[in-house]
């Protein structure tokens, strides 16, 4: 505990603590405030691309807008055809303020901008003239739109573009239906406060926001939003009763990591990064990707090699006993995590000991490689079907490996370095050309990424000759000899049919 500072008011004996003081804090420019218009006349002075900006966001909340104007932007103009606002086709005149709740500038002309802006003024109206704050009483903000939940970004008028910025940086950050978990927590605000006692809710409150409920709410499943709060209330009356904190049940975020680069994250995998309390990833997740989850994260590594067959069933018992400890836990698979990731397994464990799970779809390793070696997986002339295939499965029948040797049908292999061989030999025995194109991508968008082309008849050696090392895709089919604005050496015959008739 801190000492107080020897400047700090000191209390009266038994007088109740209050703030300690130690030197005022820096000024402001703004007070961040938020104005209910709903209903109220907002007068905007100017018709053009400005002024519709600022209109739009005043019709969002709720005002009657009156533009004055000699004549209005096309989208305007059909805005006040339609009677959603008011125009007045004149130049401004102070009178135009006289019922006015607010009132905006948003011309070209500096010397309409200043009559309003003093009209303005000596009726204690607040004004805003566009890209003037000396000429103002309030600015807009770069605004963040999750209503009812808002957020507003100002640099006081002195760097615009680095307050746009800092907002696509939050924005990034919050997800898309945070306002319907607004609403969500609001309709049950007076329930619970009839259910729960006045010392228990702040920290009930604080588990919903932050928990299954929430997650089920922001996944758009309002079912198992309802199922997961009457679990929580359930909790918070128990804990009520034994006169301690409880246990709150956990969940699980079952996300995929992507093909590599930490860039490729989705937006909801990193949100679920920052609040996840533990987490646990495979041997395909680089560091990239854990830097960005929160600091004080526990990482637990549960990678499992080839034949590590008991390993899946430690991993289910793990996310079960962790969700059961009341943790948030994030399950990071490379690629997506449930596309040969064994993702489904794990939803059925969460499922069968009734655990919330939150599924995120990750970019699978054949659509990250296929990106980043430039090639379509489908392709117009070239690739109307593709398919992806673990390469540990070998033993299907051939009526499927004839499906698979068609030149105009892609294949993508994963985990195929080992089985390389036995790919190529199954595919030529099916009927694949030896001239059937194949390239070979090892880590994938990642700065150690490497491709290797070639054909049917040399992709194994070619593979053994450059050492090419798990993880590492097939792309086998005419597409994988396309090269964007050329007509690549070694293409099937079928596709250099084609391109001759194209």
């Amino acid at each position: 505990m801190r000492p107080a500072p020897e400047n700090s008011a000191r209390g009266r004996a038994g007088s109740r603590g209050g703030l300690c003081l130690s030197r005022p804090a820096p000024g402001v420019d703004y007070l961040p405030v938020f104005l209910r218009l709903h209903s109220r006349p907002v007068v905007v002075v100017g018709g053009g691309a400005v002024a519709l900006r600022k209109v739009n966001w005043l019709r969002k909340a709720g005002a009657r807008v009156s533009v004055v104007a000699p004549s209005l932007h096309p989208q305007l103009a059909q805005q006040a055809a339609r009677g959603e606002l008011t125009h007045l086709a004149a130049p401004f005149a102070p009178s135009h303020l006289a019922e006015a709740a607010a009132v905006v500038a948003a011309t070209a002309d500096r010397a309409t901008n200043s009559a309003v802006s003093l009209a303005a003024h000596e009726r204690n109206l607040p004004v805003n003239v566009v890209d003037d704050a000396a000429l103002s009483s309030f600015i807009f903000p770069a605004i963040i739109d999750r209503s009812p939940i808002l957020v507003a970004v100002s640099s006081a008028g002195n760097a615009p573009v680095l307050a746009r910025r800092i907002r696509a940086q939050i924005e990034a950050l919050l997800p898309e239906r945070l306002g319907e978990l607004a609403r969500f927590l609001g309709a049950r605000r007076a329930a619970i406060a009839r259910t729960l006692g006045a010392l228990a809710r702040r920290a009930f409150w604080e588990r919903l926001v932050a928990g299954p409920v929430a997650s089920a709410v922001l996944r758009g499943d309002e079912a198992a939003a309802e199922r997961a709060l009457a679990r929580e209330v359930l909790t918070s009356q128990a804990a009520g009763a034994r006169g301690s904190g409880g246990s709150a049940p956990g969940e699980v975020y079952l996300i995929g990591a992507g093909p590599g680069d930490a860039d490729l994250l989705t937006l909801r995998a990193l949100q679920l990064l920052q609040q996840a309390d533990v987490i646990l990833y495979d041997r395909l997740v680089g560091a990239g990707v854990l830097e960005r989850a929160r600091r004080d994260a526990e990482c637990i590594f549960v990678g499992k090699g080839s034949g590590e067959h008991g390993e899946q069933q430690r991993i289910n018992e793990l996310l079960v006993s962790l969700a059961r400890a009341g943790k948030r836990v994030a399950r990071l698979k490379g690629g997506d995590p449930l596309v040969f990731g064994r993702g489904g397994e794990e939803l059925e464990a969460l499922a069968t000991h009734d655990i919330a799970c939150t599924v995120v779809p990750g970019i699978t390793a054949a659509l990250g490689a296929a990106a980043a070696a430039a090639l379509p997986l489908t392709h117009r002339r070239l690739a109307t079907s593709v398919t992806l295939v673990t390469g540990h499965q070998l033993d299907a029948p051939l009526p499927d490996w004839r499906f698979f040797a068609d030149p105009r049908h892609t294949v993508v292999f994963y985990m195929a370095v080992a089985q390389l061989a036995g790919i190529v030999a199954r595919l030529r025995a099916a009927g694949a050309a030896a001239s059937h194109p194949a390239a070979l991508i090892e880590r994938a968008t990642l700065p150690q990424q490497r491709i290797v082309r070639g054909s049917l008849a040399n992709i194994a050696a070619l593979a053994a000759e450059q050492r090419i090392e798990p993880p590492a895709l097939l792309i086998v089919g005419d597409v994988a000899a396309f090269a964007a604005g050329a007509v690549p050496d070694g293409l099937s015959a079928s596709l250099a049919a084609a391109a001759a008739l194209a």
